[in-house]
Order: C-alpha cells, then sequence, then structure tokens
C-alpha cells in the first residue's frame, strides 16, 4: 500500500513538472523552464540538440518575442524503471503567431503578414529523481508528427477579456500572489 501511494505521489510530481515546462515557455519563464531539467540534461528539439542553457537560448530566440505561444499537453504516459527514474511520453500540441524572425525560422511565408502555426507531437523524457531531489528532465527528445501553418491574422482578443501575457504579468501570476504561492 505505501509503495502503491507512492506511486501516485511521483506521478503527480511528474504530471506538474511537465506542466511546469509549458507554462515556463509559454510565458517565456525561462528560469522556470531550467528548473524542470538536470544541469546536465540533453534535449533534442529538432534544431536544437545540447545542453540546457543552449536550449534556452534557442528557444528564446525562437519564441521569446513572439506576441502569442501556447503548448497544451495530452496524453502522459508515466512508466518506471525504478524508484528514482521514469520514461515518459507526453503528447503536445502548440500554437504560436508568427512574426517575420519567427517565419523565416520555420522557413513559412514572407514575414508581410502574421502566420500561425500549430506543431503536434510528443515529449519522450527520462526524467529521474537524484540524491532525494525533486523529479527532473534528464533526457528530452522532442518528437515531431505535424506542422500545420496558416496565412493570415487572427481575430482579435476583445480588450474587455484577459489578456494573455508572456511575462510577469500574466493574470497566473497575479494570481498565484493573491492566493500567497510562491517560488
Amino acid at each position: 500500500m505505501e509503495q502503491t501511494i507512492q506511486r501516485l505521489i511521483d506521478r503527480t510530481e511528474i504530471n506538474d513538472l511537465m506542466m511546469r515546462y509549458a507554462r515556463g515557455v509559454d510565458r517565456a519563464d525561462w528560469d522556470l523552464v531550467r528548473a524542470v531539467y538536470h544541469p546536465d540534461a540533453h534535449d533534442d528539439h529538432g534544431d536544437y540538440k545540447g545542453d540546457v542553457d543552449g536550449f534556452i537560448e534557442f528557444a528564446n530566440n525562437r519564441t521569446g518575442a513572439l506576441s502569442q505561444c501556447m503548448h497544451f499537453l495530452g496524453n502522459c504516459l508515466i512508466e518506471f524503471a525504478s524508484d528514482d527514474v521514469a520514461v515518459v511520453e507526453t503528447s503536445f500540441m502548440t500554437a504560436h503567431t508568427l512574426d517575420a524572425e519567427g517565419q523565416k525560422a520555420y522557413g513559412a511565408g514572407d514575414g508581410s503578414e502574421p502566420m500561425q502555426l500549430s506543431s503536434f507531437g510528443r515529449y519522450v523524457d527520462r526524467i529521474e529523481r537524484r540524491d532525494g531531489g525533486p523529479w527532473r528532465i534528464a533526457d528530452r527528445i522532442c518528437v515531431f508528427e505535424a506542422n500545420r501553418i496558416f496565412p493570415g491574422k487572427t481575430p482579435p482578443i476583445k480588450p474587455e477579456w484577459a489578456q494573455l501575457r508572456r511575462d510577469q504579468d500574466d493574470p497566473i501570476f497575479k494570481m498565484r500572489k493573491e492566493a500567497g504561492i510562491s517560488d
């Protein structure tokens, strides 16, 4: 029974880890992204293959200045190899509004009008808990299954609706602060 309860706790912690990764990239919070990886982790993310600092520089250059970036995480299968090692497969969908630089990076459009990019794939991760610390990504392979690019503007978000922010002014941070949640 004790082992079953621990596995449930581990699964919840690993799922939360995946959600923190998505929040970090979507809010351009690179310290949060760094915190989900072990310092010696490796990331194979399509056009980037290397260490965590390099990945964060790559991700910031690729998406940091975009007006909109969103990750939706779906199926998350967690398989434990041992008490402190898990192989995790998590499906993702992303939505990006590409500016001229983003279009150049993806080889789509000439920058004269916005382009909408949707990517679909899976994160294949080796996640480890080391020396009693938290679960973190040790090795990631981002498996891309499809990209869709659509030209043109998207309907605007009404000004009276809560607006997304890719920084600490996003509504999630205000809500966390009001609730007394800190990092």
